[in-house]
């Protein structure tokens, strides 16, 4: 399977974007779905995950400022990114698992990555 994220850009600290994740391959709408964002010199970190039942979850540094969603009819998984702030900054993936455990915050739980893409807030 293959995953890729697009979307990303340089805006300015308030707005908005929005990322978009496409797959390859089959019973997309069977996965749990994720992004992850990394900044240069930390540690990946969990920002949402929206379950095969339509679940979401957030991490606590995005939760009522971006939204997560999908479609499973086109394979795509969207998050919406409002009110961005500079410590937004970092490049984001999309990922999928397999896991039913929920909510699904552990990257080590998504067994599917994509190849990320920049998102740079300034301020």
């Amino acid at each position: 399977v293959q995953l890729q994220a697009s979307g990303g850009g340089l805006v300015q600290a308030g707005a908005s974007l929005r990322l978009s994740c496409t797959t390859s391959g089959r019973a997309f709408s069977s996965y749990t779905m994720g992004w992850f964002r990394q900044a240069p010199g930390k540690e990946r970190e969990f920002v949402a995950a929206i379950s095969r039942g339509g679940s979401v979850y957030y991490g606590d540094s995005v939760r009522g400022r971006f939204t997560i969603s999908r479609d499973n009819a086109k394979n795509l998984v969207y998050l919406q990114m409002n009110s961005l702030k500079p410590e937004d900054t970092a490049v984001y993936y999309c990922a999928r698992s397999r896991r039913t455990v929920w909510p699904t915050v552990t990257a080590e739980y998504y067994d599917s990555w994509g190849q990320g893409t920049q998102v740079t807030v300034s301020s």
